[in-house]
C-alpha cells in the first residue's frame, strides 16, 4: 500500500473503531443504530481501498441503507426506551462482557502481530470485487450461508412484528 492508502486506512480504522465503541456503549438505541450506520459506511471505505467498488456500493445500499432503516423501524416500533428494567446491570454486563471483550482484543492483537510479516491482503484474481466474481462466489461457494442469512432476517422480522403486536 502506498502512503495515501495507508493514511486512508488509518483514518477509516479510527472511524470504524470509534463508531463501534459508540454502538456498544451508548445508552440510546437510536444513537447506537446511527453509529452502526456510520460504521457500515466506513467499512465501505475499506472496500474502496481494496478496489472493490461494487462491494462498496452494495455495502452502502444494502447495509447502511436498507438494513439500517429496518433496524430503526424496529427500534421505533418496539419503543425500547420506555421498557421497564432496561438499565439494570447484571453479571453478564458488569463482569463477563468486559472479560470477553478483553479476550477478543487480545486474540485480535495476536493475529495482527503474527500476520504483520505477510501481505495485508491477498487478491485471488483480477476480477476481485466485480459483479461477476461476487455473483459466482455468492451463488456457488457461499450459497448455503446466503440462504441461512436470508432465513435469519425473515425470522427476525417476524419476531419483531410479533413482539410489537403483543404490546398493542
Amino acid at each position: 500500500m502506498g502512503g495515501l492508502e495507508t493514511v486512508g486506512f488509518i483514518i477509516l480504522t479510527t472511524l470504524a473503531l470509534a463508531s463501534a465503541v459508540v454502538v456498544v456503549f451508548h445508552r440510546s438505541p437510536v444513537i447506537s443504530a446511527l453509529a452502526l450506520a456510520f460504521n457500515l459506511v466506513s467499512i465501505a471505505g475499506f472496500y474502496l481501498l481494496l478496489n472493490a467498488q461494487f462491494l462498496a456500493l452494495l455495502q452502502v445500499i444494502v447495509y447502511a441503507g436498507a438494513i439500517m432503516v429496518l433496524i430503526l423501524f424496529v427500534i421505533m416500533l418496539l419503543s425500547i426506551a420506555n421498557e421497564p428494567g432496561l438499565h439494570r446491570s447484571g453479571f453478564l454486563q458488569t463482569i463477563l462482557a468486559p472479560l470477553i471483550a478483553l479476550g477478543c482484543a487480545v486474540a485480535m492483537g495476536l493475529a495482527v502481530y503474527r500476520g504483520a510479516d505477510g501481505p495485508a491482503y491477498v487478491v485471488s484474481s483480477t476480477d476481485f470485487g466485480t459483479v461477476r466474481d461476487v455473483g459466482t462466489e455468492l451463488f456457488s461457494t457461499f450459497f448455503y450461508a446466503f440462504e441461512a442469512i436470508s432465513l435469519l432476517l425473515v425470522v427476525a422480522m417476524v419476531g419483531a412484528v410479533l413482539l410489537a403486536k403483543r404490546r398493542l
